[in-house]
């Protein structure tokens, strides 16, 4: 009887093994989770008429100084600061959730930008 035992095992060992697939297998890459930015405009800095925006949490901050430029119409010349609680301006390759983990509140993280130099 051990014998039948051994016998449908290895028959079943043989049959999972025809169906293990050599490739790697993909994997579903998980929808990255986004951050609730609010910006506000500061000194004479054009006013969004929408304020909150929904961003991918690995891009860098300078994604969203991009965003506004662009989205602002601004020359190219023209320059635009970015500011963290009212204080500090983040550096370009500053990570979103990194920032948003340090400053972040009630699940957003605010942003103010101005056309010319307002803090720090």
């Amino acid at each position: 009887m051990t014998d039948a035992v051994a016998e449908t095992s290895d028959k079943e060992l043989a049959s999972n093994v025809e169906n293990l697939s050599l490739e790697p297998q993909k994997v579903e890459k998980q929808e990255a989770k986004k951050i609730d930015i609010i910006l506000h405009a500061t000194g004479s800095a054009p006013i969004l008429k929408q304020k909150k925006w929904a961003v991918d949490q690995e891009k860098p901050i300078s994604a969203i100084i991009k965003f506004i430029h662009k989205y602002l119409k601004l020359e190219p010349g023209e320059k635009l600061f970015l500011y963290i609680n009212q204080t500090f301006a983040p550096s370009p390759d500053q990570i979103i959730k990194n920032l948003y983990d340090c400053y972040g509140a009630n699940g957003k993280l605010v942003l103010h930008y101005a056309k010319s130099q307002a803090w720090g």
